[in-house]
């Protein structure tokens, strides 16, 4: 697996399957659209905003098109992905019920990562110097971040529960990866469930969804 891949973007390639049919919102400079294409033999295209992101990905020789995702995604029929995949990218859009709304429509399966607002660094930051927190995965200023609906694990598990989304599988990531059994962050996870977990422990989430009952 490329090196060069964001630890969620590793994750987000692990849940794929081989040849699927994959559309990537907000894909960046196409790193991890090129990844499944190439390893994993996906037919995809990815959407991004930026005319940066856009000409990177040609010169990368990547299918993509400009778009804004706010708008929907009216230029694909239901059902025609295998995979719609939205990573560290739900924070930044204005619409994001809408925006997984789209997903779940044109994609059998959604994936989304996004930085855990929850994360007990974030809160402590904020408790401690009374400012808007920055971080490694949050290392704007509150005045020139694009980030607009930050949200924590606990928030999009009832954004899901809201919209009838089945969670399919749900998994906490710290810097390095996956919490490990074992670890004490994990035993921790463990003791503190149901009531905060993952939420407080895990600086980023990669979730699976489905349309269907929670």
């Amino acid at each position: 697996m490329s090196p060069n891949l964001r630890i969620d973007q590793k994750v987000i390639a692990g849940l794929v399957d081989r040849s699927s049919r994959v559309l990537d919102l907000g894909c960046g400079d196409g790193l991890l659209l090129g990844y499944l294409i190439r390893e994993k033999g996906a037919r995809g295209v990815g959407v991004e905003i930026s005319h940066d992101g856009v000409h990177a990905c040609i010169a990368a020789g990547l299918p993509v098109y400009h778009g804004d995702i706010d708008q929907g995604l009216s230029d694909h029929h239901d059902g025609s992905f295998d995979y719609v995949i939205l990573s560290h990218t739900l924070q930044a859009v204005h619409r994001p019920r809408f925006v997984i709304q789209e997903m779940l429509r044109v994609g059998k399966k959604v994936i989304v990562s996004f930085p855990n607002f929850g994360f007990w660094r974030v809160r402590l930051s904020l408790l401690v110097e009374g400012r808007m927190p920055r971080t490694r995965l949050l290392p704007y200023r509150w005045y020139e971040t694009p980030n607009i609906h930050m949200c924590t694990i606990l928030d999009l598990r009832d954004l899901c529960r809201e919209m009838e989304v089945r969670i399919i599988e749900e998994i906490p990531l710290a810097a390095g990866g996956a919490l490990p059994t074992g670890d004490l962050r994990s035993r921790l996870a463990n003791l503190l469930m149901p009531i905060t977990g993952a939420n407080l422990l895990a600086p980023m989430a990669v979730f699976l969804l489905e349309r269907g009952n929670p």
